[in-house]
């Protein structure tokens, strides 16, 4: 994947360690978004029915706004479709220097932003315009890594939310059990190893950032961006000066 090529083996070195970089990463994004705006913002499960909650209590405008939080998270998927399956549907090399560079400049926004009292308070409910834009920058950039991992791993991987990601280790710890009797199970324990590689790293991320964004309020979005910083310097490097040389 750092290479942009066409191809792409789920189970790499390489890649295995994206993906529990970028695992890491929308942990700290999740729980950043928690502690500064009280919701989750890495997944939209909870969105709908928040919006069907809030629309019966006739709390109309903040119902439209979870609303809108599942449409962001949309976009930033599409936005993944756009820059790398259109590319690999007409056999071009994929633009994640540009996913990564789009995640690093969304996430530097939200930094700076917040900084600046752009977002309204640290930890205030987004009930408000300020909050519903802090929600939605953070929805579109864990929309943008889950449309582009789950594009790149062919929707074997997710990094953003962990409920596909259990559901499929809770199926493959028993085919891993039952493989000598199940054919094509072969490379199941190794798919296992990464699941729990995912699970661990979205918590360590969590984990970390608790003490990191209590202390560090919006600058804790600094080091989200700093993980997709060095993701795009090293993609934009084999993609744009890697090749110059070679010439």
């Amino acid at each position: 994947m750092i290479s942009n090529s066409l191809t792409i083996s789920t189970y790499s070195r390489g890649n295995l360690s994206i993906w529990m970089t970028l695992a890491f990463q929308a942990g700290l994004i999740n729980i950043g978004g928690l502690l500064s705006a009280k919701t989750f913002v890495s997944h939209v499960t909870g969105f709908v029915s928040l919006a069907s909650l809030e629309f019966e209590s006739h709390g109309a405008f903040h119902a439209l706004g979870l609303i809108t939080m599942l449409l962001v998270f949309l976009v930033g998927s599409a936005l993944s479709g756009v820059l790398i399956d259109s590319k690999l549907m007409k056999e071009q090399r994929p633009q994640y220097s540009l996913v990564f560079g789009l995640m690093f400049l969304l996430t530097l926004v939200v930094a700076i932003g917040g900084f600046n009292k752009a977002f309204g308070e640290f930890g205030s409910p987004a009930w408000d315009l300020r909050g519903f834009s802090l929600v939605a920058l953070l929805c579109l950039i864990c929309g943008i890594q889950n449309g582009m991992i789950t594009l790149v791993s062919k929707s074997v991987v997710r990094t953003t939310h962990m409920t596909g990601l259990t559901t499929d280790l809770g199926v493959g710890l028993v085919r891993a059990f039952n493989e000598k009797r199940l054919k094509g199970s072969s490379s199941e324990s190794k798919a296992n190893r990464m699941r729990i590689g995912i699970i661990v790293s979205f918590f360590l991320g969590s984990f970390v950032g608790v003490p990191l964004f209590r202390n560090w309020h919006f600058q804790g979005f600094i080091f989200p961006c700093l993980i997709s910083a060095s993701l795009f310097a090293l993609t934009a490097y084999f993609q744009w000066v890697r090749p110059l040389k070679g010439n």
